[in-house]
Order: structure tokens, then sequence, then C-alpha cells
């Protein structure tokens, strides 16, 4: 599959753009600036990884502290803070990161499939970081812990995913090698180009009328069954200042296989408390801790006033 990508230079950052409806491949962006008694539950110094793909959630500046419950790792917000995302590639090959916040891509803020969602490039060992909701070709607007009410989601509709981060990589194809065939090995090489051909067919868009059924058929579903209302109690993230973030387009052809996938979860502390996720905090340990010192006597006489 071949996919239009975009360069600069300053952030660090990447971003890809996928497929629209009606061109097959994905578009490349770069920027140019860079009850817990059931739970198994443990704080985790590492960052949240997978195949050694990470994505490592910043709060004004330092690492936010995770915990690793219900087989997921979540993170605790700080109401009004700031954050930025911190996305390291281990490997040798340039790979194409489609991020998600809320349910919604960070470059056009629409829910999709991974495969079919406008991506990040991070180039080989490198790292970047996105601090921001992509506004345009030179601007972003800074993610910041809210709640639902006023989250960026709710100001567009957008409330079904709310809580949730998730990085997807893909890994870039490598250039295609054509070795010279023997008589003796052309029947072979013929009989398996079927298989290689079905092997490398990338995955169909959703953008065909079976696609647009099931959108539909989504819709009916949620107006059946809709979600209950954004709150002023649960974490969610906001659309805040804007920063300079510039991006072009560039072209990529990416393995429609996922190379890893990362997930985290953030919710207040309350929340977290609810989950069972950490303790319930005690409303004046200072005060019960000199209580539990008090002695009935001193060891020694009265005191000269």
């Amino acid at each position: 599959m071949r996919n239009r990508m975009v360069f600069g230079a300053g952030f660090v950052a990447f971003l890809i753009l996928a497929a629209l409806a009606l061109k097959v491949g994905a578009g490349t962006v770069r920027a140019r600036d860079t009850a817990q008694s059931e739970l198994t539950i443990e704080p985790v110094a590492e960052v949240a990884d997978d195949n050694g793909f990470s994505v490592e959630l910043l709060i004004d500046g330092h690492p936010a502290a995770e915990y690793f419950a219900r087989g997921r790792r979540y993170v605790e917000a700080l109401e009004n803070a700031e954050y930025e995302l911190r996305i390291h590639n281990p490997t040798s090959s340039r790979v194409a990161v489609a991020l998600s916040v809320d349910g919604m891509n960070t470059i056009d803020a629409r829910h999709s499939s991974a495969w079919d969602a406008h991506k990040w490039v991070v180039e080989p060992y490198g790292t970047i970081s996105v601090r921001g909701w992509q506004m345009s070709s030179e601007n972003a607007r800074r993610f910041y812990f809210t709640t639902e009410r006023d989250s960026y989601g709710a100001k567009i509709g957008q409330t079904a995913n709310l809580g949730v981060i998730a990085a997807v990589f893909f890994r870039e194809r490598k250039p295609i090698v054509i070795t010279r065939v023997t008589p003796g090995q052309r029947e072979e090489k013929s009989a398996n180009r079927g298989e290689d051909r079905s092997r490398n067919e990338p995955v169909p868009s959703a953008s065909g009328s079976a696609g647009t059924l099931a959108n539909r058929d989504t819709a009916k579903e949620r107006t059946a069954n809709p979600y209950p209302p954004p709150d002023d109690e649960s974490a969610a993230t906001g659309i805040g200042r804007t920063v300079q973030n510039g991006v072009t387009w560039i072209k990529m052809d990416l393995d429609p296989r996922p190379a890893g996938e990362v997930t985290i979860r953030y919710e207040f502390r309350a929340g977290l408390v609810r989950l069972g996720i950490v303790p319930r905090d005690n409303p004046r340990p200072d005060v019960l801790n000199r209580r539990e010192k008090a002695e009935g006597f001193e060891p020694k006489y009265c005191p000269q006033p």
C-alpha cells in the first residue's frame, strides 16, 4: 500500500495521514517542530510498552506514575494539568503510529480503525512528543486533563470512548529485492506466488458500501442504547492553549500487520479508588497519627512553669 506523507523540521514529531474514502493508502505527515483485595495491583516504574514500542505520559514534563491492574495500565489524571505523550520506536525501521486520545485521532479527531487512521511517523530508534490536537499544518492545541463535560470529545459530540489513550504501530515495508531465478526454481516460485500475494495484500479500506452500512447500523444501535451523558466527576482530555507545531505530508508503504499496540487508561484519583486501583486516602492521617502516640503520663515529674 502506498502512503502519502509530509516533511518538516523541529518538533521531532511526525504524523502520517491514512487514506481518505476515495484513495487507496494512508497519507503521512511529518512535524516540522518538534475493593482492592480481588485485584493484582502493582505500581510500575516502566512505561507502557509492547514489543519495545512505548508510550509514556508526561504531566508538566514529568513521567506520570503508572499502576497495573485488571490486565491494563492506569495513570492518575490531575485536573487542569497539561500533558504530552512521548512515543519511542526501538527498531531499525521507520514506523507510523496511529495515536488516539479519548477514542479520537490526535490529528483529525476522527474515530476509525487504526489502519485507516492518520498517523505520526517515528524515525528508527527515534522518540517523538505529541503535545496536543493537531489543528492545522502549523498549530496544535494542548492536551490537558479535565472533566467529561468540559472535554474536547463533549464539545464535538464524541463521548463514547473517554478516558483511554491508544497507540498502534505499523512498520514501513522494506523495498522488494528481485533476484534471478534458475529454471529449476521457477516452478516452486510459481506455486508460492499466490500465497505470497495473499499474504502481502493490503487490508481493505472501510470506505466501501459494506463499511457505510456497518456505520449506519452502529448509529442505530447507539440511538437505541445511548451512552450515559458526560459528567463532572470522571476524567477526560480537553482542548487547551495553542502551540506551534508545523507538519508536512509524506508517503509511506506500510505493513498492514500491527507491530505493537499500547493502551493507557486514566482516571482522577477518586475514580482509581472506586476501581480498587489505589487505596482509599485516610482523611486525617496527621491527626490520627498524633492521637496514636498519646500517653497518659510523662515518665518524670511535673515541669516548672
